[in-house]
C-alpha cells in the first residue's frame, strides 16, 4: 500500500502579508482601508508641527557615539534656525536629533514604525504617532520637511535617502537640500554615485543635489541660505469647525 507523504504547510510569520501576491477582494478592499486610515492620521497629527528638517539615521548608536553627539547638535542647530526636528521617532541616530532639539527649546516630532519587535519611541518628543506602514512613514517624514539630513545608518537609511534623493532628481518634490553627513562613512557611496554619473545613469547635475561634509557649520549654512533665498514659510491657520485645537 502507497504510503501518502504530507506535504509541510509554511504559515507566514505575520498575519499582514499584503505584499506576498494577490489576495482575497475583500483583504485587498480592507488594505486599502487601513492604508488611507493611516495616511488620515499622518495628516491630521502632522499638519501643524510646523516647517521641519527631517534627519534620518541608525537606530543602533549609543549615546557616547561621535554621530550620536552630531546628531544631537544637529537637532539643536535645526530648534535655533526655529524648524521643527523631525526624525523617525526611534533610539539611535533619531533620539539624538530629537533630543538636540528637546533640550534646547525647540520643537520635537517622531514617526515611529511599528515592528514585530516593536521599536520603542524616544522620550524626546513633543509628538508622537505611530505609523504601521514603511512607506505611509517615508511619505510623512518627507511630507513636512525643507531640507534633509542623513547620518550614517543601515539599510533603512539608504532607502529613505535614495528614495528621497529619486524624489527631487524626478521633480517628484522640490530640490530641498539633502545633507550626507560623514565623510569616511559614506566616502564610498559617494564614489559610486560618481561612478554613476561616468557611467551616464546619472547627469552630472544630479551630483550637485547632495551636500557630502563632516562639517555641522557648513551643513547648517548650505539648509539655511537654500530656505532663506527660496522659502516664506507661514504658519498654518487651524480651522475650528474641522475641530483642529487651537
Amino acid at each position: 500500500m502507497n504510503q501518502k507523504i504530507s506535504t509541510p504547510r509554511i504559515i507566514p510569520a505575520r498575519t499582514d502579508v499584503y505584499l506576498e501576491g494577490p489576495k482575497p477582494r475583500f483583504y485587498e478592499l480592507g488594505f486599502a482601508w487601513r492604508v488611507l486610515i493611516q495616511f488620515l492620521k499622518g495628516f491630521r497629527e502632522l499638519h501643524f508641527v510646523g516647517p521641519c528638517i527631517t534627519v534620518f539615521g541608525s537606530a543602533r548608536f549609543k549615546d557616547d557615539h561621535d554621530y550620536y553627539k552630531a546628531a544631537y547638535e544637529f537637532g539643536k542647530r535645526i530648534a535655533e534656525m526655529g524648524f521643527t526636528t523631525m526624525t523617525g521617532g526611534g533610539p539611535g541616530i533619531m533620539e539624538a536629533a530629537n533630543r538636540g532639539a528637546f533640550e534646547n527649546n525647540g520643537y520635537s516630532v517622531g514617526c515611529n514604525i511599528v515592528l514585530p519587535h516593536e521599536q520603542q519611541p524616544n522620550p524626546y518628543v513633543h509628538k508622537s504617532i505611530s505609523i504601521d506602514f514603511f512607506f505611509v512613514r517615508k511619505v510623512l517624514l518627507v511630507k513636512y520637511s525643507y531640507s534633509f539630513i542623513i547620518m550614517p545608518g543601515g539599510f533603512g537609511t539608504m532607502d529613505e535617502f535614495f528614495e528621497t534623493l529619486t524624489l527631487i532628481q524626478t521633480n517628484v518634490i522640490n530640490d530641498f537640500p539633502i545633507v550626507l553627513f560623514g565623510k569616511e562613512y559614506f566616502q564610498p557611496l559617494v564614489d559610486y554615485i560618481q561612478q554613476m554619473a561616468e557611467q551616464g545613469t546619472i547627469s552630472a547635475d544630479d551630483l550637485k543635489l547632495v551636500l557630502h561634509t563632516n562639517d555641522i557649520d557648513e551643513a547648517i549654512m548650505h539648509i539655511s541660505k537654500y530656505i532663506s533665498l527660496n522659502y516664506k514659510v507661514k504658519p498654518r491657520k487651524k480651522l475650528w469647525w474641522l475641530l483642529e485645537k487651537r
